[in-house]
């Protein structure tokens, strides 16, 4: 039995599985969705879904498919409707459930169907407008919007909202919410500036410009979840089988969500109420709060892990987060001195906690298998951008180097001691085992280990202002502590390092 409209009906309620009431598939049509991604569907579709179920927002999806790729008949076979398989770590507990997304209504084509998508422009209730066209997606074009359909995004929402503006005289009651999810800083601004561009390239003159400017709400957007897609073959099927149907379009995602949009326009609170319906979707005046948490918590603290745990010889996240030491190591790590630098007028150091809490709940997901090695690629650039401001920040506070963060800083030194084979193609050596070095700045570390013995290794990587746009090596005491750590790690191994790391920052696990 295929999941539809028709069979949804015939499916057997069991303990989580959350089946849509027959009510939710004729609510009005409210949002148009520009791609048809997992992230899409396993976040902001998510909260629309949950917010109908609790009676909300009473809205449903158009969805329109720009690319070229596949078709829409999965989407049509299906009415729309997919199921969500959420599993992983929620407040230290584990969590496997089901749902039965029914906010998406139909599957448009932008080749095939533009003419029907250019008359959802004239519907009142249709507000809101969401993308994930990638991060490429919000770019600069030549786009006509007679063009049918244009061919990039930026141009395709000038066309809707060109038609938009005819169809309601240019009401500022008909200006639309836009929320791009593209993971670029400031979407939102980003693509409002280009379609400015674009409408002034289009000639569609000075009341177009300025209602696009004023009646519409560009919402800069920040999303978190990781959503890896649909299930393998076997799991899949176990999966139906338990389940009671078919589904082509079944996807899984973590527990953890984040939508974080950025206003301070009560008409889009107003607009967006499926907001109100799970703690994950967010509306503040700045979102720059819940980016930097995200960057340096998350991001930031895989950083520092990832050339330790990997010399570990540990090849997935969970699998290091189930050993205490590296456990002991990443929490530490988190709360003792990233959630300390994090602390101040913007974040409190309870806010910090609680999200490390969060992160360390999304590492130990024994239902998802997230390569350490996949992290370690552009090693470098990731050091620079994510950690390299902690670290002045912490320098900003305190005079003392951070151990922990030294560590890290050191094992990302050992992982990057890599030769090449010829081809620009470096390898470093664990245990007589070669691994990819997958950073442009391989060469430049490969000649810094190759110029220098271990005792100056540490300076001069450090005092590399080509590589940090700073001179690393002048915060006090930190040099002497990466070269502490560094000894320790080619003299005693990773483990007994983190051993050594752990008695002094005892963990309760």
């Amino acid at each position: 039995m295929q999941l539809s409209k028709e069979t949804v009906k015939k499916i057997q309620p069991q303990t989580g599985l959350i089946i849509p009431d027959e009510r939710i598939l004729s609510l009005p049509e409210k949002v148009l969705q520009f791609g048809t991604g997992v992230l899409l569907r396993g976040l902001p579709d998510y909260f629309i879904d949950k917010a109908n179920r609790q009676g909300v927002f009473n809205g449903r999806v158009v969805v329109v498919k720009s690319t070229s790729s596949g078709g829409t008949d999965e989407f049509a076979q299906q009415d729309g409707l997919f199921t969500q398989c959420i599993r992983g770590i929620e407040e230290g507990q584990q969590v496997e459930e089901a749902v039965i997304n029914s906010s998406v209504s139909k599957v448009l084509s932008a080749k095939d169907d533009w003419k029907k998508i250019l008359e959802y422009a004239h519907r009142p209730e249709l507000q809101i407008i969401i993308s994930n066209t990638t991060e490429v997606g919000i770019v600069m074009s030549d786009d006509k919007i007679t063009d049918q359909p244009p061919s990039s995004f930026p141009g395709k929402l000038l066309a809707f909202l060109w038609e938009r503006y005819k169809a309601f005289n240019g009401s500022e009651e008909s200006g639309m919410v836009i929320i791009p999810t593209e993971l670029v800083p400031d979407n939102g601004t980003l693509l409002r500036s280009i379609v400015s561009v674009l409408a002034t390239k289009n000639n569609l003159g000075e009341p177009f410009i300025d209602w696009l400017e004023t009646a519409n709400h560009f919402c800069s957007s920040l999303v978190d979840r990781i959503v890896p897609g649909k299930l393998a073959g076997d799991d899949k099927i176990t999966t139906e089988k338990k389940l009671g149907y078919t589904d082509d379009l079944m996807i899984m995602s973590e527990c953890f969500r984040l939508w974080a949009i950025e206003s301070d326009s009560q008409r889009v609170k107003n607009i967006l109420s499926f907001t109100g319906a799970d703690t994950g979707a967010v509306i503040a005046a700045d979102i720059t709060k819940f980016r930097e948490l995200k960057l340096r918590l998350l991001n930031g603290t895989h950083t520092f892990s990832c050339g330790l745990a990997f010399l570990a010889g540990f090849e997935t996240v969970k699998e290091a987060l189930r050993d205490a030491t590296m456990f002991s190591y990443i929490h530490s790590l988190m709360t003792k001195e990233i959630a300390e630098v994090m602390q101040g007028e913007m974040i409190s150091y309870e806010e910090a906690c609680v999200f490390a809490g969060q992160v360390m709940d999304r590492f130990r997901n024994p239902f998802l298998d997230h390569k350490w090695i996949s992290i370690t690629m552009n090693y470098t650039s990731k050091m620079k951008m994510r950690n390299v401001p902690l670290l002045l920040k912490h320098y900003e506070k305190y005079t003392t180097a951070p151990e922990l963060m030294a560590l890290g800083f050191a094992g990302y030194l050992l992982f990057m001691k890599a030769e090449t084979g010829g081809d620009n193609i470096y390898n470093g050596n664990s245990n007589g085992k070669k691994y990819p070095v997958q950073d442009p700045e391989a060469i430049r570390l490969a000649a810094h280990w190759r110029q220098n013995d271990t005792n100056e290794i540490v300076k001069a990587v450090l005092a590399d202002e080509s590589l940090w746009e700073t001179d690393l090596s002048s915060l006090p005491g930190f040099a002497a502590a990466v070269e502490d750590a560094l000894g320790k790690l080619m003299n005693n191994g990773v483990a007994v390092t983190l051993q050594l790391a752990q008695q002094e920052n005892e963990v309760v696990r």
